[in-house]
């Protein structure tokens, strides 16, 4: 729990070492979730131990100068269009789920998994939307999980909900300063 909160704290803060605390924590919480039998929960933490790669790689590359990646906004058609397909995919994931395993929320472990995976991807580009995505994965997870009487997991899921609006702002404020800092040398 501790290893998953400096992960949050640290890509708040957008600090590559954010990306072996979440490794570190997603590794636990493979096992945890086969045993509650929520496996789109384990599957998407295995995904994350790749992403934790993926994201340090992309932080690193993207650094020039030693200044950081920087923040950027993505045209909401690519959200709609995402969002469209996210619901697409975790229907048809649930549907399977339900049908041929004991699964316990089929269709909601499917919505949260995939969306998850959408909002590492945008976390790891370092596209602001990502934290919106988080703020209603977060909420939702946190009812699942104190639903499957994993009430830690749950409290985590918690108190990355009340994390996030500083992770909104700290990036928001980032990516304005590196706007008005490319103005002023225009």
């Amino acid at each position: 729990m501790l290893a998953a909160i400096a992960y949050l704290g640290l890509a708040i803060r957008q600090n590559i070492w954010c990306w072996l605390f979440a490794g570190v924590s997603t590794a636990i919480y493979v096992g945890l979730f086969i045993e509650a039998k929520l496996y789109m929960e384990s599957a998407l933490n295995a995904f994350y131990l790749v992403m934790a790669v993926y994201g340090w790689s992309v932080w690193r590359s993207g650094r020039s100068d030693e200044h950081a990646r920087p923040v950027v906004i993505w045209p909401w058609r690519v959200h709609v269009r995402a969002i469209a397909g996210v619901v697409a995919v975790s229907a048809v994931n649930g549907y399977l789920l339900s049908t041929y395993s004991d699964a316990a929320l089929p269709y909601v472990d499917s919505m949260i998994a995939w969306f998850a995976i959408w909002a590492t991807f945008l976390l790891a580009r370092k596209v602001l939307e990502n934290w919106w995505y988080w703020l209603a994965i977060d909420v939702a997870s946190a009812f699942v999980y104190w639903s499957r009487d994993l009430q830690l997991t749950s409290l985590l899921f918690v108190v990355y909900v009340i994390m996030i609006p500083m992770g909104l702002i700290s990036w928001t404020k980032s990516m304005r300063e590196l706007a008005s800092a490319g103005d002023a040398n225009t």
